[in-house]
C-alpha cells in the first residue's frame, strides 16, 4: 500500500484486506486491521513519536507492549480524549486520532528542547535544590512547576463512556496467554477445574506470535496456540478473556483485572461498555506473565530508532513491519541473534552485531556468520549519530574489565539499533502477592522465590525461557493447581518442541563511552523520566543508598511504565557504586496497578445520581407532598423544614421551634443509625466501648454514651437501650452509623475476639418518629391504650413496648430537645401509617411537623452537642464540659489512657462555651473566628471558632456555641468575631440558653 514503505510483503498477522485510516499529529496514515498504532507508524516510516519528560529530547518507539516508556499518546478528542496511552497497545481503527505529547509548538521543533542545552543545571534532584530560595518566589516556582509537570492533558468534560464490573470465582486463574499460560490452562481445564485464562494483548500465544524459528509438535507455534485455544473454548468451565490486564494481586488470592472491551472499536456498540473491571477470587493462581527485555545502557541510547531487540522481532514477525533497512544489533546474549536472522529473512540488512561477550559461538552465531553478518566480539556502542532518527553508530573494543574501551572507534551506518541486555522475569504480580524474590546470577535477574499465597509461576516469569521447558512447566503447574483445588490433577503429556539453543549472557550494566560517564553523551537508564547512569551515581554519592530513596530522588521507575525497563539496570548501577551485591541492595516495591488503569473502570456505574445512593425514609413521600425542603445528611435525604405559603426560612423555623415548646411537634428520626447488639458479653463490650458504665443498666432502661478514639477524642454519641439481659439497641448519629459499626467490629475481631457478642445494622428495619412538646403525652395516650405514660410508670430514659394506632412499637422516652419526648419505633413498613395517625390525632393540639433545622435550634437552646459539629477530632469529653460522663471507676475503656495524659487537662485547650452577641438580632456565621485582641487587619491570634449558631425565638435572641482556648474560665469575658464587613462583639457564657433547670423534660 502506498505510504507503508516499511511494510514486509506476506508477513505478519494483520489483515491486509482491511485497510484502516488514522491520523497522528494531524497527518493521515494507513495501516491494517490488527496493527497497533506503533506498528502502523513504523510501517509508515515514523520513528519520532514524543519528547522526553525533562530534557524534551526526541524519543521513538522502544518496545512492543506495556513496557513502552517513550511512545505515550494523547488519544481522541473532546471529552473522549485520554492521555498517556502507549502506542504499542493502541489497536488502530478507522478515524483514530492520535497526538504526541509534551511538546510545543510541534513535535519536530520543540521549544522545551532548550532544557538539553542546560542539562548540567538539571541533574538528578535539581528541584529539591533549586526551588528553596528565596521563599518569596515560591508561588512563581509553583506556577512554573505545575505547568511543566505532567505529560498529556486530561479531558475537561464528563466522560461519556460506560464502564462495568464483573465478580468472578475460579478454581484456577491463569494469568498470561503465552505458551506456559496456555499449557497451564489446558492442564487445569482437562482435569475439570473451573478455569479463567486472561491475556493482556489482542491475541493468544504471547511470544510464540513473534517467533519464526521454532516448532511445537511439528507445527508453527501460532498454529499450536490457535488449536489449544480452540480446545479451551470448547470446555464449558473455562473462561478466556483477552485484551485484559491483571492489574493487582491482593490478599487471599483476590485479584483485579482490567478488560478493554471496546477500545479497539473506536465507538462502542450500544449497550457495550468501554472497559470492564474484573474482581476475581481464585483457589489457585498460575502466573505465566512472561519476561521483559532489558535495554542496554550506552551513550545516547535514547535516539529514535534505538529499540529493544525482541520488539524489532515482534514488529517483523507479528506485524509485518521492518522498522529499519540497515540494522545494528547490540547485545550481551544469544537471543538478539534471532532478531538478526529474522531481519535478514525479511530482506532487511544487518550491518553488524556488536556483542559484549569476549567469545561468541553456538548455532545462532554460526547462522549469523553464514549470512555474512559482521560480529564485533567484546565491543560496545560508544556513540549514536542522528537527532530525530538514528543515522549511524560508533563501536569500540571493551577493555579487560568491561568498564572501559580501548583502540580506535569504528563507524557503522545504520537507521536502526536493536539492543538486548538480557531478560527480567515479570515478577510484579508475584511481588504484589508478598512473594519473596531471589537473585539469579546466571540470568542476572530476579526470579520468584518463596510465595506467600496459593500461587505458582510458570515459564519465562519463573526464569524458564526454553520453549520445551516452559510448556512442560505450564502443564505440570496447571495440573497441580487443579489437584490442589480438589480435582484429579493429572498432567497431560508435553508436546515436542524445537528452538535454537542459546548460550550464556555477559551482564553489562553500563556500556562505556569514549568520555567519562556524564561528560559527553548521556547513558539513559529510565527513558521516560530522563534518568541517566550519571544521575544514579550522583544520587548514591549524595547519600541515597536505599533503592526506595534512589527511586524518589531520581524519579527512576516513577513513570507510567513503572520502571519495567529501567529498575534492574538502576539498582545494578547503584550496587556497583555501593560496592554491594545486587540482591543485598534490594528492589523497589511493586504496587498495583501493573499498568495504568482508567479511573472510570474503578468507578463503574457509580457516577452521577449513582455515585452515592440517596436514601429516603418511608415518610419522605408525605414530607414532599406537604412542601418540605430537604437537605443531605450523609446518604440520607432529610426534611430540612416545612414552610407555609409566603413564609421565609426564618419565619418557618421560628414557627416550628415555638410549636414544639408550646404544644407538640413531630420529627422523622428514621435516619438515626441503629445497631442491634446481642450476646452474653454484650454489656461488657459496651463497657469497654463507652466512657461511662453499662454493666448494671437495667432491662428497659436507656443510657446516653460517648465513644472515644484511642487518642481520647470524641468519635460518636448516642443512646443505647437494654432490651434484654443479653440484648441492646444502640443509636448513633445519622452520618456516623457505618463508621460506628465498623469500629465495633474492628475492636471485637482484632482486640477482643474472646467476647461473645454480635452486631447487626438495623437502621433500615425501623421507622422512627420523635414526638416532642408539653402535649406529647396527651397525644400518645390518644393512640396507645396499653401503656401508662405517667412520669412514674414511664420515667425519663426508659423504654416500653406496646401498640400505637394499632401498630406494634417500641417507645423510648428520650429527648434531644429538652422537652417531654417519645421516640416511637415501628417496623419500617408502618412508618408512613404511624406518621399519618399522629398527624390526624394531633390536630386538636395544633401538631406541627418539623425538620432538621428546627431540631438543631432546639438542641442548641439546651446546649446538646452534635458530634462532627461541636467536635472536630481534637475534642475530648472534658473539653465539652462532659467530664460527668467519664467513669472514674471502670478499669478501662477505649481512650482512657489518652485522657490521663497531662496535656489533656491543659488550660489552653479549646473548650465548648456559649456566645451571646451584643446585638441580639445578629446571628454569627458558623465557622467564624473568635479573637481577643482586635487588629486593623489580619493576621490576628485566633482563640477558636463558632461551631453552631442560630436565632432562638424562645430566647428572643441569637445564640451560639464555640470552641475557645481556655473557654471554661472565660465565662463573662467579651471577645470579638471579625467578619468581612464588621466586627461582632460577643460575651462568653455557659453553652446552655433555655430551661436551665431542666424542668420541661417531664412535661
Amino acid at each position: 500500500m502506498s505510504g507503508q514503505s516499511f511494510r514486509i510483503r506476506d508477513k505478519g498477522r494483520i489483515d491486509r484486506t482491511k485497510p484502516v485510516r488514522f491520523s497522528f499529529d494531524g497527518k493521515s496514515y494507513e495501516g491494517y486491521e490488527g496493527d497497533t498504532l506503533a506498528s502502523a507508524l513504523l510501517a509508515n516510516g515514523v520513528h519520532l513519536v514524543g519528547r522526553s519528560f525533562k530534557y524534551h529530547r526526541p524519543r521513538g518507539i522502544l518496545g512492543a507492549g506495556s513496557e513502552e516508556p517513550n511512545a505515550l499518546i494523547q488519544l481522541g478528542a473532546g471529552n473522549k480524549t485520554e492521555p498517556n496511552l502507549r502506542a504499542t497497545q493502541i489497536e488502530i481503527f478507522d478515524g483514530l486520532q492520535a497526538e504526541s505529547q509534551n511538546r510545543w509548538p510541534c513535535l519536530k521543533y520543540d521549544v522545551g528542547a532548550i532544557n538539553s542545552v542546560f542539562h548540567r543545571l538539571l541533574p538528578s534532584g535539581f528541584y529539591y535544590k533549586t526551588f528553596m530560595w528565596p521563599a518569596s518566589l515560591w508561588m512563581t516556582y509553583e506556577h512554573v512547576i505545575r505547568n511543566a509537570a505532567g505529560l498529556g492533558k486530561a479531558p475537561k468534560d464528563r466522560d461519556p463512556d460506560r464502564y462495568e464490573k464483573m465478580h468472578a470465582h475460579a478454581d484456577v486463574l491463569v494469568v498470561g496467554g503465552g505458551p506456559a499460560g496456555l499449557a497451564a490452562a489446558l492442564a487445569a481445564g482437562r482435569n475439570g477445574a473451573r478455569v479463567i485464562l486472561m491475556e493482556e494483548t489482542a491475541d493468544w500465544g504471547g511470544a510464540l506470535l513473534s517467533e519464526n524459528d521454532s516448532e511445537i509438535d511439528g507445527k508453527a507455534p501460532a498454529r499450536w496456540a490457535a488449536e489449544t485455544v480452540a480446545e479451551l473454548e470448547a470446555m464449558p468451565d473455562v473462561t478466556l478473556v483477552k485484551r485484559c490486564t491483571v492489574t493487582g494481586y491482593y490478599d487471599h488470592n483476590y485479584l483485579t483485572a482490567l478488560e478493554r472491551v471496546s477500545d479497539h472499536l473506536g465507538a462502542a456498540p450500544e449497550h457495550t461498555p468501554r472497559q470492564r473491571l474484573w474482581k476475581i477470587r481464585a483457589k489457585r493462581v498460575v502466573l505465566a506473565t512472561g519476561a521483559l527485555e532489558r535495554p542496554l545502557v550506552f551513550s545516547d541510547n535514547d535516539r529514535p530508532g534505538v529499540m529493544l531487540s525482541s520488539a524489532v522481532r515482534t514488529y517483523v514477525n507479528r506485524y509485518g513491519v521492518l522498522p529499519g533497512r540497515k540494522v545494528v544489533i547490540f547485545t550481551n546474549n544469544d537471543d538478539a541473534y534471532r532478531t538478526a536472522l529474522a531481519i535478514e529473512e525479511a530482506h532487511g540488512k544487518v550491518a553488524a552485531i556488536v556483542d559484549a561477550r569476549t567469545k561468541v559461538s553456538g548455532a545462532l552465531a554460526d547462522a549469523a556468520r553464514a549470512k555474512g553478518i559482521t560480529i564485533y566480539e567484546n565491543h560496545g556502542i560508544v556513540s549514536v549519530q542522528g537527532k530525530n532518527r538514528v543515522s549511524g553508530i560508533e563501536v569500540m573494543q571493551l577493555d579487560a574489565t568491561g568498564a572501559g574501551v580501548t583502540g580506535s572507534a569504528k563507524s557503522v551506518n545504520c537507521d536502526l539499533v536493536a539492543m538486548s541486555g538480557g531478560w527480567n522475569p515479570t515478577v510484579h504480580l508475584f511481588s504484589q502477592a508478598k512473594g519473596k524474590l531471589a537473585w539469579n546470577d546466571e540470568m542476572a535477574a530476579f526470579l520468584p522465590g518463596t510465595a506467600s499465597q496459593a500461587l505458582a509461576s510458570a515459564g519465562a516469569c519463573n526464569g524458564t525461557f526454553a520453549l520445551a521447558d516452559a510448556l512442560k512447566e505450564g502443564l505440570k503447574l496447571g495440573a497441580e493447581a487443579a489437584r490442589e483445588a480438589g480435582f484429579k490433577g493429572r498432567a497431560p503429556a508435553a508436546p515436542k518442541s524445537s528452538e535454537p539453543e542459546q548460550g550464556a549472557l555477559r551482564p553489562l550494566w553500563i556500556a562505556p563511552g569514549k568520555a567519562k560517564l556524564g561528560r559527553k553523551g548521556k547513558h539513559f537508564v529510565d527513558f521516560q523520566n530522563d534518568v541517566t547512569a550519571a544521575d544514579v551515581q550522583l544520587a548514591a554519592r549524595e547519600g541515597y543508598r536505599s533503592v526506595e530513596h534512589l527511586k524518589r530522588y531520581t524519579t527512576t521507575g516513577m513513570g507510567t511504565d513503572q520502571g519495567k525497563t529501567s529498575n534492574v539496570n538502576a539498582l545494578a548501577i547503584l550496587s556497583d557504586v555501593l560496592a554491594s551485591e545486587i540482591p543485598a541492595t534490594g528492589t523497589t516495591t511493586f504496587r498495583p496497578p501493573y499498568t495504568p488503569a482508567t479511573i472510570g473502570a474503578y468507578t463503574g456505574r457509580n457516577v452521577g445520581p449513582l455515585f452515592e445512593p440517596v436514601r429516603k425514609t418511608r415518610i419522605d413521600e408525605w414530607a414532599r407532598s406537604n412542601g418540605a425542603k430537604f437537605e443531605h445528611v450523609g446518604q440520607w435525604m432529610r426534611a430540612w423544614y416545612f414552610p407555609k405559603a409566603g413564609e421565609t426560612f426564618r419565619q418557618a423555623i421560628d414557627r416550628e421551634v415555638k410549636a414544639v415548646r408550646d404544644s407538640v411537634g413531630i420529627l422523622d428520626a428514621s435516619t438515626l443509625g441503629k445497631i442491634d447488639i446481642q450476646g452474653p458479653d454484650a454489656a461488657e463490650f459496651l463497657n469497654r466501648i463507652y466512657t461511662n458504665a453499662w454493666a448494671k443498666l437495667g432491662v428497659g432502661r436507656c443510657r446516653y454514651g460517648l465513644m472515644l478514639k484511642e487518642d481520647g477524642m470524641v468519635m460518636d454519641d448516642g443512646v443505647t437501650t437494654r432490651i434484654g439481659d443479653n440484648h441492646f439497641h444502640m443509636t448513633t448519629t445519622t452520618g456516623g452509623a457505618a463508621n460506628v459499626l465498623s469500629w465495633l467490629e474492628e475492636w471485637h475481631q482484632t482486640e477482643w475476639p474472646e467476647l461473645k457478642v454480635f452486631f447487626s445494622s438495623v437502621t433500615e428495619q425501623w421507622s422512627v418518629v420523635a414526638v416532642n412538646g408539653p402535649k406529647s403525652r396527651a397525644l400518645m395516650e390518644k393512640l396507645c391504650s396499653d401503656i401508662d405514660f405517667s412520669t412514674e410508670a414511664f420515667p425519663f430514659m426508659s423504654m416500653k413496648e406496646g401498640t400505637v394506632a394499632g401498630i406494634p412499637a417500641k417507645i423510648y422516652r428520650i429527648s434531644f430537645t429538652g422537652e417531654l419526648s417519645f421516640e416511637v419505633n415501628v417496623p419500617a413498613r408502618y412508618g408512613l401509617a404511624l406518621w399519618e395517625a399522629l398527624m390526624e390525632a394531633g390536630k386538636e393540639f395544633d401538631i406541627t411537623p418539623y425538620g432538621t433545622e428546627t431540631m438543631h435550634v432546639l438542641r442548641a437552646e439546651k446546649g446538646f452537642i452534635i458530634v462532627g459539629q461541636e467536635t472536630d477530632g481534637t475534642v475530648t469529653p472534658l473539653d465539652l464540659g462532659m467530664d460527668w460522663i467519664v467513669s472514674k471507676k471502670k478499669p478501662d475503656f477505649i481512650g482512657k489512657r489518652s485522657l490521663e495524659r497531662e496535656s489533656m487537662a491543659a488550660e489552653d485547650r479549646k473548650q465548648l462555651v456559649g456566645l451571646l452577641t451584643e446585638d441580639p438580632n445578629v446571628v454569627l456565621p458558623e465557622g467564624g473566628h473568635v479573637v481577643e485582641n482586635l487588629k486593623p487587619e489580619p493576621p490576628m491570634e485566633m482563640l477558636g471558632h463558632v461551631t453552631s449558631s442560630y436565632y432562638s425565638p424562645n430566647c428572643g435572641r441569637s445564640i451560639a456555641m464555640a470552641l475557645i482556648k481556655g473557654g471554661h474560665k472565660r465565662h463573662g469575658q467579651t471577645l470579638h468575631v471579625p467578619l468581612e464587613d464588621k466586627v461582632v462583639k460577643v460575651t462568653v457564657t455557659e453553652p446552655r440558653f433555655f430551661d436551665l433547670e431542666g424542668e420541661r423534660i417531664n412535661g
